[in-house]
């Protein structure tokens, strides 16, 4: 079974500059299964519109988003059978977090800035130094092979006779399977993430039982 590694960002210490990076390294260990990044969300943040990532509240209390990051990585770890962790940090706090994963046979990929302490380097299994500017890379326009893949497969498991599948399950479905919610997404809402792909899907007049159907003939290209 392919490697499905958490991602979990301390959105407190690490900028939304380095999102699309930080993606590219959990790619580089498996389709990351969790994309999470922790802050106050009632403060103006960057990560708010950050590509691919579902933003945790946290609250404003000290140390909050690090006490929420810590407790589901170890949720993760122990109740779902996470094997792989990239945290993206520079505190060197979570140290422990990487030492305990370790020692539960989990990998644990570091990520932080050049200001990241040796304490935390070391008690990864690897850990990647984030560029010093990364470049801003606005969100891609085209298909996200994954998520459109993992649309698909809903779809076709719960479609009847090509009816295809209510908008509403999909949003649903893509949830309970996947962890995925689409307001994490630029589109926001699923109507228009699908309507933003006419080649990959087929999707009803907006209504309470609209549908949607995807396009063999569009994945093919994404084979």
């Amino acid at each position: 079974m392919a490697a499905r590694p958490a991602v979990l960002v301390d959105g407190d210490n690490i900028s939304a500059a380095h999102g699309r990076q930080i993606l590219e390294i959990a790619r580089g260990h498996g389709t990351p299964g969790v994309v999470r990044v922790y802050g106050n969300a009632q403060c103006p943040k960057d990560w708010h519109e950050a590509w691919g990532y579902r933003m945790i509240h946290a609250g404003s209390g000290k140390n909050a988003s690090d006490l929420l990051l810590a407790i589901d990585a170890m949720e993760l770890a122990l109740a779902r059978g996470v094997e792989a962790f990239v945290v993206a940090t520079s505190n060197g706090d979570f140290s422990h977090l990487a030492h305990r994963l370790r020692e539960l046979g989990t990998a644990v990929i570091g990520v932080g800035e050049a200001k990241a302490p040796a304490s935390f380097r070391g008690a990864c299994s690897r850990f990647v130094e984030l560029a010093a500017k990364p470049a801003a890379v606005p969100a891609p326009a085209g298909p996200d092979c994954d998520l459109d893949r993992k649309i698909k497969s809903i779809i076709a498991l719960h479609s009847k006779n090509g009816a295809g599948l209510a908008v509403a399950t999909l949003s649903a479905r893509m949830h309970v399977e996947h962890d995925i919610r689409i307001s994490t997404y630029p589109e926001r809402s699923w109507r228009a993430y699908l309507a933003a792909r006419p080649d990959l899907y087929d999707l009803d007049p907006r209504g309470p039982e609209a549908m949607v159907r995807f396009r063999p003939q569009g994945f093919a290209a994404l084979a």
